[in-house]
């Protein structure tokens, strides 16, 4: 938790001014504030539980033939949601999972702007803690099967067709469906704190954008599911893309 925060602290001093953005060769955003928050829990890390390995979106790509035997290690996205850091809308989280046998098994999700905390561990529970509050334990509601009104993480005006099949048969079922919209990794919390039934994501993700939150839906009782095969996401996988996913 130390570490995501003062992370967090770096972000915000980013934010609070202007900055460049540069793009990587996948065209997607990299600002400072990413860099300073790499470098801070990268440090964190390597200073508490030396020699446990890293992988983060923001180090250098590590060869699967490097990393395949890999059974424990940190999974971090040092500034998930740059696209909303950019827009300055506050939707961005610090992202550090712990995985062990390709699974999360502790994940925190930081939200700066708001001071707001998500933890889960594996066989304890998850919890939401905001700024100078206790910590307040979080559970998934009911399966969005077995309700009549259905709230899906989603964005209303810009659906996928499979999200828009995926929401058209819930319809037809004679379900209610309301929508509910967040950036970055907050979209799974939302499902691990109730707030939300189900978010499909039918869209491209890489494992440091899911872990840590994976760690806090399943430790709150909510399934992070491989949309074709119905099994929990796995991580350090040849290729770190992950497969289209349901949060439920």
């Amino acid at each position: 938790m130390e570490a995501a925060r003062v992370a967090g602290a770096k972000i915000l001093e980013v934010y609070g001014r202007d900055f460049e953005v540069e793009y990587k060769g996948d065209d997607s955003p990299l600002t400072e504030a990413d860099k300073a928050a790499n470098q801070v829990i990268m440090a964190f890390l390597d200073s508490r539980y030396p020699g446990m390995p890293v992988i983060s979106e923001e180090n250098r790509e590590i060869a699967y033939g490097e990393r395949r035997d890999w059974r424990r290690f940190w999974l971090v996205d040092p500034l998930d949601g740059t696209k909303e850091f950019i827009k300055k809308n506050d939707e961005f989280t610090v992202n550090i999972a712990l995985v062990e046998n390709g699974q999360p098994i502790l994940g925190v999700v930081y939200q700066p702007v708001n001071d707001t905390l998500y933890l889960g561990v594996e066989n304890a529970g998850s919890w939401r803690i905001e700024t100078g509050g206790n910590p307040q334990v979080i559970m998934g509601g009911p399966h969005y099967l077995e309700k009549d009104q259905v709230q899906v993480v989603a964005s209303r005006s810009h659906l996928t067709p499979e999200v828009e099949a995926f929401v058209q048969e819930l319809r037809e079922q004679g379900k209610e469906v309301d929508f509910l919209s967040a950036g970055s990794s907050l979209k799974l919390c939302l499902v691990a704190e109730g707030a939300a039934d189900v978010y499909p994501r039918f869209g491209p993700t890489m494992e440091w954008d899911t872990g840590a939150a994976q760690a806090v839906a399943a430790a709150a009782g909510k399934q992070v599911l491989n949309a074709e095969t119905r099994k929990p996401l796995s991580y350090n996988k040849e290729n770190l893309l992950n497969p289209y996913f349901i949060v439920e």
